[in-house]
């Protein structure tokens, strides 16, 4: 980098700054002659009541508050808990000349005629603390006394649990804090008839008054239970005494104040002298609030009551917490005050220096100061910039380094995936051509023609699969050359939709092109567009349901010509449509099975003749992808056109890789006349169709077969037809095969049915993960089919083997019964309970059971069948003839009583079945027993 200087800049900002230090220079000196003065006010205050903490707080708090207010001062006098001199101290004030009286009257009466002058006189008064007995008052602050009384109350009767003996110590007789303490503290403790006041006496709020009571009345003290003192100072003494008398332990001490600092409220209750105090707050930062309101005729509250609290171990270092953040903030405010001023003196005297020295020099020293800085500052803006940039290119170059190593990592994996996918199609080939001679032989095809075709279909699949890595990896190193010839792109777009007619007849979907303006004659490459259009064709059908719609409609504009492929299919969401054309990506919603490379290489080649393609899908509601080729062929270098040659011979071959995925064989009618009936049961879940042909032709010989490509609808057919077994994939459209077989273990209408999950997720995590899902058997594919078959069998048979010593078990009282299923056995013992309950309503039916159960008629049928392989009225019958044979072994009734009594409506019936299952009648085998 350079180190010149541009000097024409400079010099710019030379001036500019001149011009700033000047006007900030002179300005202040203006505007001091401008500046207005802040109005001074002097404020009177009176303090009698209250201990040397509290009085102190309170004048602390106030100091603090106009410490903010400069110009406001304070004349202030203390009368000591005398009301005479109180008086004099005010008649001196305002004498003196105030402008407002802040009082706290030592008492209510004595006070009022001197606070009724004063505010007559037209001086304001705020009446701080207490009230005296005339409304003649500016403003109060204070606590409400009768509260403070009352929640005092409160607290005891609670501490109590509402039974005991107290003890009040009151304040000075007369003054308005003592009468509305008391008040409020007996309103409280007249809720509670079983806690009874002892005594009441005065300590006048002081210490050793209150001992000289509380002595004297000593023998009130030993049945207390509680003591309510007035202030924290009477109550310290309080305590005192009972230590004295040893009552110290057994009796609470409940005050009023809870002040901080040393003596104060706040350690009395932390050190356990107090039980408790009562916050009583001082009032002084309000009183100074309210005061310069006053002064300044803003609106304000003439009654300003302050709120409290109980003050007790729960929460008393919360309160010393917050009182010490306050005190160390009023004393940080206190030193920055102190600071500022003495800054601004500092400042003035050096404004009147530095005024002199920019008025002699200002010219000569800013230039010359300004123009070195600069020229220092550009060098050591130069030098910075240097080294900075060193650093980047030193981290630039890492990056690199680390990039390319990264790259020649990635690029090696991928050359091997490529190597291996180009060695597939040599195998391919050997396995495609000697297949394709076994399906021209008709006597083999004949014999097993549908898993030749099933073989055939799948290699061409995963020919495909190939084909689309290759070619991905000649986009990526830029090896896909575009070889554009003139076509028309009407004949070639017929010629692609005729290969897939065939298969969309097969599942009646409506495939058909629309021209809504021919484009004529455009430019493109045969071998390369085609791969496209069979990509969006392969796709639309994979998920347009059977009688769907799939329209390819040409148009064009001035420049362009649009390609439509549209379906009324399954659509995609939001969050598909952002990465349908990203590399490698697959919907986990739609549970496609595709490489995630055919969008994205589609997207690729159309690039590749400089065009574009979009989607528009919403979810069920179909999809449309459009691809725009732009008109003529300016848009190609002379390197990608070629002259026109038959190209089409390639397109057998795309047409087989392409179609033969939607190829489904033909569905064998059978004659089902005389096909003997099956004892079981199957349902086979999986969405892939070959597949599920595949399984459905292996198992339908031996089991009756139930079928449901998405797992939503494969739950529907397990409700209502109740298989003896399941197979299911693990992903499937919908429900999840893990979900289901959840959804099913637990569910009591088909938790007896065993389940097997297939699918490729073999790692053993997912494997145990599908064992936990309550699965009763997980293969992962590609799986032997003996292997799944003996799985099968196996099941089948235990449950049947379960069925019939369950059976066995339920028939006979006595023995244990004996099943693995929780859900299965409390359904068992719940329909047995409730038959047994019923057996001698003769009325009692199938209906009863299931709306007892809560299931349908048809599943409880199912169910039963399932678990005892019996009907239910056959359990119903066997169960009351059971009952019948027990009363004529055991009890004296007749036989048409026994009748009656096991719910059966005709003796005659009841001795025909009784005969036909124990070989005798009722009367024969009442006889025989009596033998």
């Amino acid at each position: 980098m350079s180190n010149s200087v541009d000097f024409k800049s400079l010099f710019k900002y030379q001036i500019t700054m001149l011009i700033v230090v000047v006007f900030g220079l002179i300005l202040p000196l203006i505007g001091c002659s401008d500046k207005k003065e802040t109005p001074e006010y002097k404020i009177g205050f009176s303090q009698c009541v209250g201990s040397d903490l509290w009085r102190k707080t309170m004048l602390d708090e106030m100091k603090t508050e106009l410490s903010l207010r400069p110009g406001t001062k304070l004349s202030y006098a203390d009368a000591n808990n005398s009301s005479s001199k109180q008086i004099d101290q005010v008649k001196q004030m305002i004498e003196e000349g105030i402008d407002l009286l802040i009082i706290s009257p030592n008492e209510a009466l004595p006070l009022t005629k001197i606070v009724e002058e004063t505010y007559n006189k037209g001086i304001p008064v705020i009446v701080i603390d207490r009230k005296t007995s005339s409304p003649l008052y500016t403003a109060y602050v204070g606590a409400e006394n009768y509260q403070v009384g009352k929640i005092a109350g409160e607290y005891l009767a609670n501490s109590l649990k509402g039974s005991g003996n107290v003890v009040e110590v009151m304040g000075l007789p007369g003054s308005s804090p003592a009468i509305e303490r008391d008040r409020g503290f007996m309103d409280a403790l007249k809720k509670h008839p079983q806690i009874k006041v002892n005594g009441q006496f005065y300590g006048d709020w002081l210490g050793e008054n209150t001992e000289v009571q509380l002595l004297k009345n000593k023998d009130k003290l030993k049945n207390v239970d509680a003591i309510f003192a007035h202030n924290d100072v009477m109550a310290t003494s309080t305590r005192r005494v009972l230590q004295k008398l040893n009552l110290n332990k057994r009796i609470q001490v409940v005050g009023v104040d809870a002040l901080p600092g040393n003596g104060g409220g706040l350690n009395l209750v932390s050190n356990k002298t107090l039980t408790a105090s009562v916050l009583y707050p001082t009032g002084g930062k309000e009183a100074i609030n309210i005061a310069m309101r006053i002064l300044n005729r803003e609106s304000f509250s003439k009654e300003n009551i302050l709120q409290t609290v109980v003050i007790d171990s729960s929460n008393v270092q919360l309160m010393k917490l917050q009182w010490a953040r306050i005190s160390s903030q009023q004393n940080d405010i206190e030193r920055q005050q102190t600071l500022l001023a003495d800054q601004f003196k500092v400042y003035n005297s050096q404004r009147l220096v530095l005024n002199f020295i920019v008025i002699t020099l200002v010219l000569a020293v800013v230039f010359g100061g300004l123009a070195f800085h600069a020229l220092l500052e550009n060098r050591k803006i130069n030098k910075s910039l240097e080294l900075k940039n060193a650093e980047i290119l030193n981290q630039r170059n890492q990056l690199i380094e680390m990039s390319e190593k990264a790259q020649a990592a990635t690029e090696a994996k991928l050359n091997f995936f490529t190597n291996i996918s180009h060695e597939f199609r040599t195998p391919l080939t050997l396995i495609l051509s000697p297949l394709e001679d076994l399906l021209k032989n008709e006597r083999i095809k004949a014999s097993a023609g549908n898993n030749l075709k099933l073989i055939n279909k799948n290699v061409y699949r995963l020919l495909r699969l190939v084909n689309q890595l290759m070619d991905y990896r000649k986009i990526e190193h830029k090896k896909f050359k575009l070889h554009a010839t003139a076509n028309n792109i009407i004949d070639f777009i017929k010629e692609i939709l005729d290969s897939f007619k065939h298969s969309a007849e097969k599942r009646n979907i409506d495939l058909r092109l629309v021209i809504k303006e021919s484009p004529g004659v455009v430019w493109f490459d045969v071998n390369i567009l085609d791969k496209v259009i069979f990509n969006l064709l392969s796709n639309a059908l994979k998920f347009t349901s059977d009688n769907g719609r799939i329209y390819i409609t040409i148009s064009k504009t001035e420049d362009t010509v649009h390609i439509d492929v549209e379906d009324n299919g399954v659509g995609m969401t939001d969050i598909e449509l952002k990465h349908i054309f990203d590399q490698f990506y697959q919907s986990d919603v739609n549970y496609s099975r595709g490489s995630g490379l055919g969008l994205s290489l589609s997207k690729e080649l159309i690039l590749l003749h400089k065009g574009d393609i979009s989607v528009n899908s919403q979810k069920w509601q179909g999809t449309t992808f459009r691809i725009a080729l732009p008109l003529g062929d300016t848009h190609l270098t002379a390197e990608e056109k070629v002259a026109q040659e038959q190209q089409s011979a390639k397109l057998y071959d795309q047409i087989k890789i392409y179609t033969t995925e939607h190829d489904h064989a033909a569905i064998k009618e059978k004659d089902r006349s005389f096909e003997h009936i099956k004892d079981q049961s199957i349902l086979i879940i999986e969405d892939n169709q070959d597949l599920l042909d595949y399984l459905t032709d292996k198992f339908e010989g031996t089991y009756e077969i139930f079928t449901a490509s998405t797992g939503t609808n494969g739950l529907a057919e397990a409700y209502e037809k109740i298989p003896d077994l399941i197979i299911t994939d693990v992903v499937v459209p919908g429900i999840s095969g893990k979900n289901l077989t959840q959804q099913l273990k637990s569910d009591i209408r088909t938790s007896h049915i065993p389940i097997i999950l297939l699918t490729a997720q073999g790692s053993i995590e997912q494997q145990v993960n599908g064992i936990q899902s309550m699965a009763d058997v997980y293969i992962t594919k590609p799986f032997n089919f003996e292997y799944l078959q003996a799985n099968v069998e196996n099941l089948i048979k235990n449950r049947v083997i379960l069925k019939e010593h369950y059976t066995s078990d339920i028939s006979s009282s006595g023995v244990k019964r004996t099943i693995t299923n929780v859900i299965d056995k409390k359904f068992l013992n719940d329909f047995a309970g409730i038959v047994e309950h019923n057996l001698g309503n003769e009325h009692f039916s199938v209906d009863d059971i299931s709306k007892a159960i809560g299931i349908s008629r048809v599943q409880l049928y199912r169910k039963i069948k399932a678990l005892l392989n019996c009907s239910i009225t056959d359990y119903i019958l066997n169960r009351r003839l059971k009952k019948a044979k027990y009363y004529l072994n055991n009890e004296e009734y007749s036989i048409s009583e026994i009748t009656y009594m096991v719910g059966i409506s005709s003796p005659t019936y009841f001795s025909t079945i009784f005969k036909n299952k124990y070989g005798m009648t009722p009367t024969e085998y009442k006889k025989t027993r009596l033998q």
